[in-house]
């Protein structure tokens, strides 16, 4: 072979070579993020190929799927109610993706799952079609039709969670949206899309303020600041004066701290929780320190990036701050930021005699033939106050909704005791927004069990400003959830 002959043949050969090198590393070291990569249209047509399996909520399913009218995906997804489960289901659109559970678990609904493989490959022998799993979820339908009645048409959410083991029982955001509405690839589902965007709808229904939306907690949060009171040794007994002067001066400031309700010159812990004494709180958070006030928050469940129900939470925020900042942060205010769900934890660990638990939506997941494939145990996230604090926090918020002086009244139910917290969050600049009305609260039934807690908070545009309070708007909504679950179990 002559010397230009060998050349082109070398040079043939290499580029041979870099074919293979190319093609096997799309096959294997890329299979993986091509097979996962959204914008594959064929991962797309046969996630749609065949009906997905469906969420599981007490035995229903509130999902389906339906034939598509024509073009490339066979069946599209379906929701019952679909804009109350929205907040727990999410979406799954043929042109728009997907996201919470229908993303989270979607292997197991299109029975890709590798834990079913051996189903799918006897399904494939025997000429089975493939069917996809379901997922049963934690959820009370009572609970949430209440949540989602009783918010309406405001804006606002509902996080119920039960206390001993963390399940998560309801879970509302408002206004809210019909995944149904684009779950397809028509003209109408891409205008459905557009219309619930956030730079198209300023209510933003696609954002799930139950979950990844945070708010100062208010007043609620003086529920935390009286536990790290406690456990921190500042006061001994909730009935022992407090030493607070009234109007309160910031530490390291000029600035008076005053009270809207209440006789609030050195009152106990009880009555400063009872009618929401700001001054009482505010020194109580300044005696124990920022880094004391954070390391209570934590136990609670602030501070965490990565709360995975499995659906993940932002972030609540108690934040290192300034002594007059963290005097603030300490009745809910300045820096200090939580998410409903948070708040629902809160309650829920007093109530559990201190006993944080991680909060989960997934109970169990179930292959096609109704096989359990998994199930999810509770888990102790942290032992927040200790029993014997946890049992004064619960006599201190039993008494804001049991004492005619409290500001709880309107949560109370007859033959339940119920413990609860309001709270009036200021915020905007120089507190020049409508604040938002908060409540949190548990139920305890006679046999001592806690079956419920709840957190609400409401952003009501369209109130008079004067009458926004978490007793009055909060407080009925967060009633009808906790009796929901009760009358769920007789």
């Amino acid at each position: 072979m002559n010397k230009p002959l060998r050349r082109i043949a070398i040079f043939c050969g290499l580029l041979i070579l870099t074919l293979l090198i190319r093609d096997n590393w799309l096959q294997y070291a890329k299979a993986d993020d091509l097979a996962s990569d959204s914008e594959n249209r064929r991962v797309n047509i046969a996630r749609y190929a065949t009906p997905r399996g469906d969420i599981i909520v007490e035995g229903k399913a509130i999902t389906g799927s339906v034939e598509s009218e024509g073009g490339d995906f066979k069946y599209k997804r379906t929701w019952t109610n679909g804009a109350m489960w929205a907040p727990v289901t999410g979406y799954s659109s043929q042109a728009f993706g997907a996201n919470q559970l229908e993303k989270l678990e979607d292997g197991i609904l299109t029975g890709n799952d590798d834990r079913l493989f051996f189903r799918n490959t006897l399904d494939m022998i025997t000429g089975k079609k493939k069917e996809g799993g379901s997922v049963v979820t934690t959820l009370n339908a009572a609970a949430q039709k209440a949540a989602y009645q009783g918010l309406g048409n405001r804006r606002g959410a509902v996080a119920a969670i039960e206390p001993s083991t963390g399940k998560i029982l309801a879970l509302v955001s408002t206004p809210s949206y019909d995944p149904s509405k684009f779950a397809g690839t028509s003209g109408s589902d891409e205008k459905a899309w557009k219309a619930v965007q956030k730079e198209n709808n300023p209510d933003n229904p696609m954002l799930n303020r139950a979950l990844r939306e945070t708010y100062p907690p208010g007043s609620t949060f003086k529920v935390v600041t009286a536990a790290a009171a406690l456990e921190n040794g500042e006061v001994s007994g909730i009935d022992d004066a407090t030493k607070t002067p009234d109007p309160y001066q910031l530490p390291q400031t000029t600035t008076d701290l005053t009270n809207e309700h209440g006789d609030c010159e050195n009152a106990s812990l009880q009555y400063a929780l009872m009618v929401s004494c700001n001054t009482v709180f505010a020194k109580m958070a300044d005696n124990v320190g920022n880094e004391g006030m954070i390391e209570q928050a934590e136990k609670f469940g602030f501070n965490d990036k990565e709360l995975d129900t499995p659906v993940r939470a932002a972030e609540s925020i108690y934040p290192e701050d300034n002594a007059p900042q963290n005097a603030m942060d300490g009745i809910g205010q300045a820096s200090n930021r939580a998410t409903p769900l948070q708040m629902a934890m809160v309650a829920a660990a007093v109530a559990n005699d201190g006993k944080l638990m991680k909060p989960y939506m997934v109970d169990q997941l179930k292959a096609p033939n109704l096989d359990t494939i998994e199930t999810t145990e509770p888990q102790e996230l942290h032992q927040a106050v200790s029993s014997e604090t946890a049992q004064k926090l619960q006599k201190m918020m039993e008494t804001v909704v049991n004492d005619p002086q409290g500001t709880g009244g309107n949560a109370r139910i007859s033959g339940v005791t119920v413990g609860g917290k309001t709270g009036t969050a200021q915020h905007g600049l120089n507190n020049s927004e409508k604040p938002y009305a908060w409540f949190i609260s548990y139920a305890k039934l006679s046999d001592g069990s806690a079956p419920v807690a709840v957190a609400v908070v409401v952003e009501d545009g369209s109130a008079n400003r004067g009458d926004i309070s978490g007793g009055g708007l909060a407080a009925p909504i967060a009633k009808d959830v906790m009796k929901a679950v009760i009358d769920s179990k007789k």
